[in-house]
């Protein structure tokens, strides 16, 4: 007894239909996954990015309100006594930080030195090129990177040091890609001009 079977089978073209089909289905589910991917990298090198910026601003703005002086800017380095922690009269090696553009203008950081240390630094020395130098070999110094990488960091004074009331750093900061200027200004509030000789060349030994 013949047996009639009522199963039909895919034709080649319509497999091949279904493959293309599949195949423009994976293609953008890939698409997707690709762009989602990229996405969340990019959201977390602006987020990380921000972080850095906003501890930059607030260091910074910490230090340079507070400061008694911009000493020196020497290469790309300025200078700061930051404070007369042990009321001296005198700027003492653990009162000193330097805020670093890099060698190749590419980062931004701080450097200072031990409490405790309080040989006397001469104001004029300062802004010798080799005076860092030299301080880094003698006494031990600590880094605070604040920006890691970024580019073309300049330093603007709106008067030459020790006379500095208001700094302004500018950079290039990277962003997913593309480069995007950024500025910190502050204004010095604890300015100690007065303990300045005439010349400003030296400091007195008190502010009478």
């Amino acid at each position: 007894m013949k047996t009639m079977s009522n199963t039909k089978a895919f034709t080649l073209v319509e497999l091949l239909i279904a493959l293309v089909v599949t195949g423009v289905i994976l293609s953008a589910v890939t698409t997707l996954a690709f762009a989602m991917s990229s996405a969340s990298r990019a959201s977390d090198d602006t987020i990380l990015k921000e972080a850095q910026l906003r501890q930059a601003r607030l260091r910074i703005a910490e230090l340079v309100r507070n400061c008694k002086l911009i000493c020196a800017a020497a290469g790309n380095d300025l200078a700061v006594w930051q404070a007369d922690t042990n009321g001296d009269g005198i700027i003492n090696v653990a009162e000193l930080v330097y805020i670093e553009g890099g060698d190749d203008h590419n980062v931004l950081r701080l450097c200072q030195f031990s409490a405790g240390q309080n040989a006397p630094v001469l104001l004029p020395s300062l802004a010798l090129a080799t005076m860092k130098a030299w301080l880094v070999s003698q006494y031990s110094e600590t880094y605070a990177r604040l920006i890691p990488a970024c580019q073309n960091v300049q330093f603007t004074l709106d008067t030459a040091p020790p006379y500095t009331r208001r700094l302004t750093i500018s950079f290039g900061l990277s962003e997913n890609g593309t480069v995007h200027p950024y500025e910190i200004s502050v204004a010095l509030r604890a300015w100690a001009g007065n303990l300045l000789s005439s010349d400003g060349t030296t400091l007195a030994s008190d502010d009478d």
